[in-house]
């Protein structure tokens, strides 16, 4: 009896600490734009310190075609968006010609332990848009479905376990609406029961749908120029004992009530040309935007009801000579009393979230040349505990302390080819995901897993 129980007293044991084990290592998802909170937060431990001579490694590669499109990761799959060009189809020779080239969109699925497709889903798709390399939102994996949104407005709900389709809107059609100069780039927001997502026309800039059927619940805000309701992703913050719905359109910046689209405050700024693109950051009271020919403002939110008011605004002379912060593809960070961001022309910067007065810049980060303008150069930047993940345009990911004092170099490795052609040099302009204790990136020809445990 007494070794039964003894044997028992150790099969408890065991489990208990196979239990322990099992959540210590128990791996994060990136199920959305920006991760888990929509954050740009990676919160998971374990992971190494620097890179290893050689660079991390590689835990498989896997063929895909065209997209800006980042993955999203969520239990054991990867879900990413490409383009395919029909047969003899051919985009104009000047990115930012619009033709209508006959194209496929495709939804695919694989599995995260070795990229291995396992199903895909595609449909036809004509590009008529500027810069057209593919999509432009990351699938957003939610409640067993996963919901993607087409540089042409093809919205699909499709199953996470064999991608066949609950539902799908045609926006264009639906909401009679032309593709946005860049196509249909904000990214999708899952919030209760309503999937939520940038539209455009009289009355329908954003619209919510059911997430279950894909019937309209709501529609509200105008967005009716030629860059449609604009490219930024909405957010949901919750400020003066409210729930908000955060929407940066290119006519101005509002707050609407998330069940309802009821407007709760709107402050008109126009972003010239159609450039509000970068996602607002929410931190405490404060609401950060941030556009590449606009500069930068900083807006308070009310403690005791929906309401904002402006802070400060700061705008340089022209694109090359700015002041604060001009973002067009990366989105800032803010953290405590200080703003990070990635600038007009690639440089890396802090600015006192006070006042916007820039604290420092640095051109290493985004491998900028600065005396050569490189125009939109870029990096994408991931908070992970003290230090910061940057992935910037030329495939390089970083490890980097971001501090009000400056940009403090850690590690640094090159995890992926730039295989997109913007003014004249070669990049790639796609977020990663980090999931698993690995990094997710894609170019226009493979997408990429790297293993960054420690």
């Amino acid at each position: 009896m007494k070794t039964m129980q003894r044997m028992g007293a150790v099969a408890v044991l065991a489990a208990a600490l196979f239990g322990l084990a099992g959540g210590a290592v128990r791996a994060d998802n990136w199920p959305q734009w920006m991760g888990p909170q929509r954050d740009g937060v990676w919160r998971e431990t374990g992971l190494l310190s620097s890179f290893p001579p050689g660079g991390p490694k590689v835990r498989w590669r896997t063929p895909i075609g065209g997209g800006y499109s980042g993955p999203a990761v969520a239990n054991g799959r990867v879900y990413v968006t490409d383009r395919i060009l029909k047969a003899g189809a051919q985009d104009p020779e000047n990115p930012f010609s619009r033709g209508n080239t006959p194209s496929t969109e495709r939804i695919l699925c694989l599995n995260e332990a070795d990229g291995k497709v396992l199903w895909k889903h595609e449909y036809d798709c004509a590009y008529t848009i500027s810069y057209p390399a593919g999509p432009r939102t990351t699938p957003t994996v939610n409640g067993g479905k996963v919901y993607s949104l087409g540089a042409e407005g093809r919205l699909v709900c499709l199953d996470v376990k064999t991608g066949a389709p609950a539902w799908s809107r045609e926006l264009k059609k639906d909401y009679g609406v032309d593709s946005p100069i860049w196509g249909f780039s904000a990214n999708l927001l899952v919030d209760g029961p309503r999937l939520i997502c940038l539209v455009g026309g009289t009355g329908s800039a954003i619209v919510a749908f059911n997430k279950s059927t894909g019937k309209e619940l709501w529609r509200a805000l105008s967005a009716t120029g030629s860059h449609g309701p604009g490219y930024s992703s909405p957010i949901i913050v919750t400020a003066g004992g409210t729930r908000q719905l955060i929407v940066w359109h290119p006519e101005a910046v509002a707050s609407l009530e998330p069940a309802t689209g009821k407007i709760l405050w709107e402050l008109p700024i126009r972003a010239q040309s159609g450039l509000a693109l970068a996602t607002p950051r929410h931190a405490g009271d404060r609401l950060f935007i941030s556009s590449f020919y606009d500069g930068s403002m900083m807006l308070k939110l009310a403690a005791d009801r929906p309401a904002a008011d402006v802070v400060w605004r700061r705008k340089g002379q022209s694109e090359l000579s700015t002041d604060s912060l001009h973002s067009i593809i990366s989105t800032p960070f803010v953290e405590g009393d200080t703003v990070y961001g990635v600038c007009s022309h690639g440089q890396l910067r802090g600015l006192n979230a006070s006042n916007g007065d820039r604290l420092w810049e640095n051109y290493s980060a985004t491998g900028a040349n600065p005396n050569g303008r490189d125009r939109w150069a870029t990096a994408f930047l991931v908070k992970n505990a003290a230090r910061f993940f940057l992935f910037n345009e030329k495939g390089e990911l970083i490890v980097a302390k971001l501090t009000p004092t400056g940009y403090t170099e850690i590690s640094r490795a090159k995890v992926i080819e730039p295989t997109g052609v913007a003014q004249r040099r070669t990049v790639v302009w796609t977020h990663p995901a980090f999931a698993n204790r690995s990094v997710y990136v894609r170019n226009d020809k493979e997408i990429v897993c790297v293993s960054l445990a420690k």
